[in-house]
């Protein structure tokens, strides 16, 4: 705010806007951690969030609409928001549209974040665009591979690049975390297929103290049995009936741990009657590990 202040010398205006936010207070619940944000203010404080979050957006808004300008907040994870928080937010920007305020909300999240979205409001299904990010194709992962290492003087052999883009499925973070092994670990370039298969050696390891156990330890033991079973069925999306079958019930049997799975963001439906996990060699982990 005091950049664009300073840019376009409207300092005594954003001034107050500063003070405004200052004033917010509010407890943002992010899965398992909670960040308390506020001051004695008494502007943006009244302690009902919809009407804080409102106050905050129409004075900012207020500022910038005569400038041409807009407010836009963009949030990661966006399926780990409070849901009073997510609430407040998806009411002001439908009460933005209709008092055409310049207040776009951006977020990004698990497959499961337009679920989650619609569940809050149901008309959050018809207020956002929805585009899917999907994995990158063997041509576009190969080059996120190639083209920083060439930068670099480095290089990869034909074989060894093919083996870290088949590993990695296409996921970017999977990208990076071979990426980066290959590139601490190989003692000269071009990088060839020994140097490849150890460093996803190493960095499925990293993946496996870090990214899949952040999951894995968010289950139950019963959402445990539920994700045992659906890896155990060696589809990338099979039945929910299949899965049940596999812990010897039926899918009523295990509706109720089937959507607290979801809604933690482990699994998700890719359609009716079928469900898959979030994050892709979360099954391949769950099969490495021992059974009590």
């Amino acid at each position: 705010m005091r950049r664009y202040s300073r840019k376009h010398k409207i300092q005594k205006l954003i001034d107050p806007l500063i003070e405004l936010a200052r004033g917010f207070s509010v407890e943002i619940g992010l899965g398992p951690a909670t960040v308390n944000v506020g001051t004695s203010q008494p502007a943006a404080s009244s302690g009902d969030i919809d009407l804080d979050v409102e106050e905050l957006v129409e004075a900012i808004t207020d500022a910038l609409k005569p400038r041409g300008s807009a407010f836009g907040l963009f949030i990661d994870e966006m399926q780990d928001l409070d849901a009073d928080l997510l609430s407040a937010l998806l009411t002001v920007q439908h009460r933005a549209s209709q008092r055409e305020w310049p207040f776009f909300l951006i977020g990004a999240g698990l497959p499961n974040l337009p679920a989650i979205l619609a569940e809050n409001r149901s008309y959050a299904e018809r207020q956002f665009l929805y585009s899917t990010v999907g994995p990158l194709d063997r041509d576009a992962a190969a080059d996120a591979l190639r083209i920083p290492v060439r930068h670099q003087g480095g290089d990869f052999t034909d074989e060894a690049l093919d083996v870290l883009v088949t590993a990695s499925g296409g996921y970017p973070y999977f990208l990076q975390e071979y990426g980066k092994a290959i590139w601490n670990l190989a003692p000269e370039a071009p990088f060839q297929t020994e140097d490849a298969e150890l460093a996803v050696e190493v960095g499925r390891r990293h993946l496996d103290e870090g990214f899949f156990p952040s999951r894995w330890n968010r289950a139950t033991e019963r959402e445990r049995r539920y994700l045992r079973a659906l890896a155990a069925t060696g589809e990338d999306a099979p039945r929910s009936g299949k899965v049940a079958e596999l812990m010897g019930t039926t899918a009523s049997g295990v509706s109720d741990v089937r959507e607290t799975a979801i809604k933690k963001g482990l699994i998700w439906a890719p359609e009716h009657g079928r469900i898959a996990f979030t994050v892709p060699g979360m099954a391949d982990f769950i099969r490495r590990q021992p059974t009590a």
